[in-house]
């Protein structure tokens, strides 16, 4: 089937499509970072320049304005806390937010980011007005919809001034239907750069994938499509060895975060532990090798 695909099918030049780099670079957005609100995250990205033959780095202070990001990882590792504290401080910086919730419908989600708004240091009422929810939880035909889902989208950027768009989950949105994984997240993400948003796709990974890896459910190709991919793990300490590399007692949780690839700024490497508070706030804490030193 795939060799007759363009049979009878006539070849056309697409004058509109090219562009001179002069003129891409005419409408090139200024990078820039956008605090996340996440402690020990914002650090993570940078820029370079050179001074003389040395290679100088300097921090973005955020994720970069405009990427459509991948955040991804099995159950409980602090998905959806993370872009939560992520869609408060913008709310509390001004910047408005839409918050597609695929997996809890609105009212309920609202029970805990209020906890977390007041963890945070932000009154309600510098939220009621800047998060706008899209409750796909509740409206099954936006979930099986997608054209219906991206023009109540369009409606919600135009209506509010809306600069952020989150997604939690992107997987609910081809639950059982993962060959079509690809169609959704390019077409998400294509959407987001018309409208010039910066994104957060939540995406689940299933439990058999290696923890740290990018891949998710739809596979490698929907981290590819994306501008980055910010990995979430959590481990058992269930040996001596691991005790003694995390400086826990057997039967904790450790959680580790990792940016995998961003193609518009510079980011750490390395493995970082994660910590989730007590009041659900996610930090970002030292990498792994640091640690490892202390112990």
């Amino acid at each position: 089937m795939e060799e007759n695909r363009y049979e009878g099918y006539q070849p056309e030049m697409v004058e509109e499509s090219i562009v001179r780099f002069a003129e891409a670079g005419e409408k090139a957005p200024e990078l820039e970072g956008v605090p996340t609100g996440v402690a020990g995250l914002d650090e993570l990205f940078f820029t370079t320049r050179l001074e003389g033959e040395r290679v100088v780095q300097q921090p973005l202070g955020g994720i970069p304005r405009y990427a459509v990001l991948n955040l991804t990882g099995v159950a409980d590792t602090g998905k959806s806390l993370l872009v939560e504290q992520y869609a408060l401080t913008q709310a509390a910086r001004g910047e408005r937010v839409a918050f597609i919730t695929v997996e809890s419908p609105a009212p309920f989600l609202v029970i805990g980011m209020r906890q977390r708004a007041a963890a945070l240091g932000i009154g309600e009422e510098r939220v009621d007005e800047t998060i706008i929810f899209i409750d796909v939880a509740s409206h099954s035909r936006l979930r099986e919809n997608l054209p219906s889902l991206l023009t109540t989208l369009a409606h919600v950027i135009k209506t509010y001034r809306v600069c952020h768009t989150i997604i939690d989950s992107v997987t609910g949105l081809y639950e059982h239907k993962e060959m079509t994984a690809r169609l959704v997240v390019r077409q998400f993400f294509n959407f987001l750069k018309k409208w010039h948003q910066t994104g957060l796709l939540v995406s689940q990974k299933r439990s058999g994938h290696e923890e740290l890896s990018a891949e998710a459910a739809g596979g490698f190709a929907v981290a590819h499509i994306l501008d980055g991919t910010l990995v979430l793990s959590k481990e058992t300490i269930d040996s001596s060895y691991k005790e003694r590399l995390y400086g826990l007692p057997i039967g904790e949780v450790v959680r580790l975060f990792r940016i995998d690839g961003c193609r518009l700024a510079g980011h750490d490497t390395r493995i970082h532990v994660m910590e989730i508070t007590e009041s659900g706030l996610v930090k970002i804490g030292p990498a792994l090798g640091e640690v490892v030193k202390r112990h």
